[in-house]
């Protein structure tokens, strides 16, 4: 990309989005066409007609999404299903329309099937039932993969989709019931230390197991695929190795500093078993991560104390 290339991040304040401003920030880019939810609607194909016809992006990163964690995939699955699809049609259809020179899709890794062989190979895409908890979004960003690959094939169209692993990091979602795993332990146990708990309750079992990358080396990793990557087929993002949710909540509890006793819920539903992705493909290019777990959880836990979500955490009764 030209660092004078005119570049709509979507999405640009949530997770992904706000590394990849830092990143393309700090490589030079400076023509970078933001827009917050208030100023435009991506589910409002309108809105975006005009956005696109008006500022003509060069090159587009698809980061918009509704996320949530297992609570909230499981209470709002037809918003997970609707505001996903409705935010990568209208995108990618007007990146098209509008001669974009490339745009990258970031999906997920829960477009794998349940049990999938692990690691997951990009081939075995819709090769098993999905995970029930997590379906209607995993639909949403394999749709959004498929209509990419459409566009390439029919219109010639370079639209590239990316499948991260699950991502943490400054600028995460620390609400206790929405969020994913990392910053609901980092909320729930900076709370547990905070009021003298003994103990912390854990959703789950601790058996499942997953992978985690920090959100600015997925960020790094974009720019790298974006710059070297032209292929029609999904490529994946991770650090290819895992570790049990047990194992991760007793590495966050060392992180904060609390010492009492993690009681695992098993009324609550674990998901799928594991979720391993595999990199050779990514790795191959030369690609590979540079932040370890214990580090990106104390960078992470460093940015989570500066934030608002600390009071809440403080203020709130056990």
């Amino acid at each position: 990309m030209e660092k004078s290339a005119k570049i709509y991040l979507a999405g640009h304040l949530g997770l992904v989005g706000s590394a990849l401003v830092r990143r393309l920030q700090s490589a030079g880019y400076h023509n970078l066409l933001l827009r917050s939810l208030d100023e435009m609607d991506l589910r409002d194909q309108a809105a975006v007609a005009a956005f696109f016809a008006q500022e003509r992006p060069d090159y587009v990163f698809l980061a918009a999404a509704k996320v949530g964690g297992i609570w909230a995939n499981n209470t709002y699955p037809a918003e997970f299903i609707y505001d996903n699809l409705m935010i990568q049609v209208n995108i990618i259809h007007h990146a098209y329309l509008n001669q974009v020179k490339k745009l990258l899709f970031l999906g997920s890794s829960c477009i794998y099937p349940k049990f999938c062989p692990q690691p997951m190979k990009e081939a075995y895409l819709l090769d098993g039932k999905l995970e029930p908890t997590n379906e209607p979004y995993a639909l949403a960003k394999i749709a959004g993969i498929k209509m990419c690959q459409s566009y390439n094939r029919q219109y010639g169209t370079r639209f590239i989709s990316v499948m991260p692993t699950n991502l943490y990091g400054p600028g995460d979602n620390f609400d206790l019931q929405d969020s994913h795993v990392i910053p609901a332990l980092i909320h729930k146990l900076h709370r547990a230390k905070s009021t003298g708990a003994l103990e912390a309750a854990i959703w789950g079992s601790g058996a499942p197991r997953r992978e985690f990358l920090y959100v600015d080396d997925l960020a790094d990793a974009c720019l790298f695929l974006m710059a070297g990557y032209d292929a029609d087929e999904i490529i994946n993002i991770g650090v290819g190795q895992d570790l049990s949710i047990r194992e991760l909540a007793e590495l966050v509890a060392a992180t904060v500093g609390f010492t009492g006793r993690l009681v695992f819920d098993t009324s609550f539903p674990d998901g799928t078993p594991r979720k391993l992705l595999d990199i050779s493909r990514l790795r191959e290019m030369g690609w590979k991560a540079g932040t370890q777990l214990p580090e990106g959880l104390a960078k992470t836990y460093a940015w989570f104390l500066k934030s608002p979500w600390v009071l809440k955490a403080e203020s709130a009764q056990t």
